[in-house]
């Protein structure tokens, strides 16, 4: 936790403090001989004593005053301490510490866990609260939920990256193109994979051979067939990454074919070739064939996986909006 000198705490108590610095708000830029001389220590981490603060913002001589240009040495104090608890609290839920929908616990409470000021703490929660760790609600039963981050998270983001640049689908299906048959032989490298792979895989493939003749249903399996075999290839960085590209192009996709596809225009055959090569990829990894998996997953995204445009939609921009109801609300 947090460590500081107890006369510190009081002497703040006493002064009622604003600035986050535990010294004398009539003092702020720690011009006292007492202020020269103290640091205030936070877990492990320090601030620098005034003396080095002014050495480090004094103006050579010559040079143009940007007095102006500094900020408040009392903002940034509260703003770096707010930093500090919102570091803390942050790796707690990182940890495992604090897990999905706990509650931490009141402004008092946390206050003698992490002794700062109100600004400071409030100024971290909405830190936490910006980068979606915590959900703040108001209210007399308000508090601050946990939120553990999530692929979804990730795939969101990226959206809203993306979408602003102007990217459309067609440039997150290509990069699938790259990346997904690297998954597909990472699946069938997996000296594990008869337990944890393939059932998973079989039970997707047969599900889907079984709703082939609608339209929405199959899709949204095929959907999963290919997302499972980014999930299971055993890298958590191609997890998450190539995952949250996964997420998008099957928001897209599924988001089509609920509302825009016409089913009598896509023939069920079509879908039952393109089954029946997910089924070649799943005996590819049921047999360890890492490099026929590969290049068959890569021929197979190359002849089927595009983006079904609209005639009147030559191309079709990346939608936060679509991704985000399938991700939390699908």
């Amino acid at each position: 936790m947090f460590e500081m000198a107890a006369a510190d705490i009081a002497g703040c108590a006493a002064t009622n403090c604003r600035c986050g610095c535990w010294g004398n708000p009539a003092d702020p830029a720690g011009t006292t001989e007492q202020a020269q001389t103290k640091f205030t220590k936070f877990g492990n981490f320090g601030f620098m004593d005034s003396r080095d603060r002014k050495d480090a913002t004094a103006v050579p001589a010559g040079a143009p005053d940007r007095k102006s240009q500094i900020p408040d040495p009392g903002s940034l104090r509260w703003r770096r301490l707010a930093e500090m608890v919102a570091d803390q609290i942050r790796e707690r839920i990182l940890r495992g510490d604090l897990n999905e929908g706990d509650l931490l616990p009141k402004e008092a409470e946390l206050r003698e866990q992490y002794p700062v000021n109100v600004q400071s703490l409030r100024e971290a929660l909405r830190i936490l609260e910006a980068e979606g760790l915590v959900r703040v609600r108001r209210g007399n039963r308000g508090g601050a939920v946990v939120h553990r981050p999530t692929p979804g998270n990730v795939a969101y983001s990226l959206s809203m990256v993306l979408a602003m640049s102007g990217t459309d689908i067609d440039d997150v299906g290509r990069a699938l193109h790259e990346v997904e048959p690297m998954c597909a032989a990472l699946c069938a490298e997996r000296g594990d994979r008869a337990t944890e792979v393939v059932p998973v895989l079989r039970a997707l493939h047969e599900e889907s051979l079984s709703k082939v003749d609608d339209l929405v249903a199959a899709t949204a399996l095929s959907r999963r067939f290919h997302e499972s075999v980014v999930k299971l290839c055993g890298n958590r960085s191609l997890i998450v990454l190539a995952g949250a590209l996964e997420a998008l192009w099957s928001s897209h996709v599924t988001d089509w074919a609920s509302k825009r596809a016409d089913p009598e225009r896509i023939p069920p055959t079509e879908r039952t070739q393109a089954l029946a090569v997910h089924g070649q990829i799943l005996q590819c990894i049921e047999d360890g064939d890492a490099a026929s998996a590969r290049v068959i997953a890569a021929r197979h995204l190359r002849d089927v996986q595009t983006y079904p445009h609209d005639p009147d939609r030559p191309a079709v921009s990346l939608d936060p909006a679509v991704a985000r109801d399938r991700l939390f609300f699908g």
